[in-house]
């Protein structure tokens, strides 16, 4: 279903298919880099919204990675 939206994207604007797909593509990209650095920062993706660690969840993540350092 992606294919077609960027092949109509690619024929409306007159740009090749990789430009169209690098485009659509990089914002996922970016939000996979930020969540692999492991700073717990949100990410907005337009239209999809915020995503972000609980506070709680990185509390419990905090307390147990100090268990585990500990040890």
């Amino acid at each position: 279903m992606h294919k077609t939206i960027i092949q109509k994207l690619a024929n409306k604007h007159d740009l090749p298919l990789h430009k169209i797909e690098e485009a659509v593509m990089h914002q996922f990209k970016y939000t996979a880099e930020v969540i692999r650095a492991g700073n717990f920062e949100p990410v907005r993706l337009p239209f999809l919204g915020k995503f972000h660690v609980k506070a709680g969840r990185l509390k419990y993540l905090q307390r147990d990675e100090g268990t585990i350092n500990s040890k």
